[in-house]
C-alpha cells in the first residue's frame, strides 16, 4: 500500500529545492495570482501508470484549492494519447508544481513499466500464468525514494526483496569472509536474533551452497552463477530453502532461467537504471 508518509516529505523538499525563497519568478512576472487554468496530464508512451497520488499531492501542497481529477489508477495500462488527469485552479501554482509532479510520476511509471516487461517474460502468453522465477527488486534505490520505488516495482507486478537492512538478515560475501565462513556468520546471527528475522546467505560456488544447506537457512542466493551451475545448486538445495539468482541478470536471460528451477531472481536495474515514462502537462485549449 502507498502510504502518504512515503512521499509527503519528499514533495516538500522537492518544491523547496525548485522554488527557493522567491518562487517561480517567471510565472509571477507574467501572470496574476487570480488567473485560473485547466491542464491535462497526457501519456506520451505505452506502459503502466504509477504515482498518480503523489502527482496530485504536489499541487495540493502548493494550493489546497487546486482540483485534480484522475481517470486512471496506479497499475492501469496506459496508451500513448491517454488523458490521465485534469488539473484545475491557480495558473501560477499549477506551473510551480509542473516539474516536480512530472518528475515523480514519470520516474515511478518508468519503474512499473520496466518491471511489467520483466514479469511478462516469465508469464505464459496463452494462459497468463506466471512461472518461475519471481521478479524481485534490490536496495539499489535513490536515497529518500526507496519506498516509492519499491511500491512502483509492486505496481508493475514484481515483488520486494527486503526494504532495508532492518527487516531481514542477508549474509553476503563480505560478512562471510570477515566472519570466517557461512557457518560462523549464520551462528552469530542466530545467537543475536534467534528466529526474529529470516536468514538469507549469498553463495559464490557449490561448496558454499552445500554449507548453506547444512546450517538450515530460509533462502540461498546464487551470486553470478551460470545456468548450469545454478541448476546443480537447485538440485543440491532440493527444496530445503528458497533459492534466488542474483548478479549478471538481464531481461534476455530471463527466458532461460526458468529451466534452472530457481525460485526468485533479483534485479538492481529495476530501480537504478530506468527510462522515464514520458508525460506532458499541457494547458487545455
Amino acid at each position: 500500500m502507498l502510504n502518504k508518509k512515503y512521499y509527503s516529505l519528499l514533495i516538500r523538499r522537492a518544491l523547496a529545492e525548485d522554488l527557493g525563497s522567491a518562487g517561480d519568478v517567471t510565472s509571477k512576472a507574467i501572470f496574476s495570482k487570480k488567473q485560473k487554468a485547466v491542464f491535462i496530464l497526457l501519456a506520451k508512451d505505452d506502459g503502466i501508470l504509477c504515482g498518480i497520488t503523489p502527482f496530485a499531492e504536489v499541487f495540493r501542497a502548493l494550493n489546497k484549492n487546486i482540483s485534480v481529477a484522475t481517470y486512471f489508477m496506479d497499475g492501469d495500462a496506459l496508451k500513448k494519447g491517454d488523458v490521465v488527469a485534469r488539473v484545475s485552479g491557480s495558473l501560477i501554482d499549477i506551473l510551480a508544481g509542473e516539474r516536480t509532479s512530472l518528475n515523480i510520476i514519470s520516474h515511478l511509471s518508468g519503474i512499473s513499466t520496466k518491471t511489467a516487461a520483466f514479469v511478462a517474460a516469465t508469464t505464459d502468453p496463452k494462459t497468463g500464468k506466471r512461472g518461475k522465477p519471481t521478479i524481485l527488486d534490490t536496495r539499489k534505490t535513490i536515497p529518500g525514494m526507496r519506498r516509492l520505488q519499491k511500491y512502483a516495482v509492486e505496481t508493475g507486478g514484481g515483488q520486494n526483496h527486503r526494504i532495508g537492512l532492518f527487516d531481514m538478515v542477508l549474509i553476503k560475501d563480505n560478512h562471510v569472509d570477515a566472519a570466517g565462513g557461512i557457518t560462523e556468520a549464520v551462528s552469530a546471527a542466530r545467537s543475536r536474533w534467534g528466529k526474529r528475522f529470516k536468514i538469507e546467505v549469498e553463495t559464490r560456488n557449490l561448496d558454499e551452497v552445500k554449507e548453506a544447506c547444512a546450517v538450515g537457512i530460509d533462502r540461498i542466493m546464487f551470486d553470478n552463477m551460470d545456468n548450469e551451475t545454478m541448476k546443480e545448486a537447485v538440485a543440491i538445495v532440493a527444496g530445503r530453502a528458497e533459492t534466488e539468482a542474483s548478479g549478471n541478470m538481464t531481461l534476455e536471460r530471463l527466458a532461460t532461467l526458468g529451466e534452472t528451477g530457481v525460485d526468485f531472481v533479483s534485479f538492481g536495474e529495476l530501480t537504478h537504471t530506468v527510462k522515464i515514462f514520458d508525460f506532458s502537462l499541457k494547458r487545455e485549449s
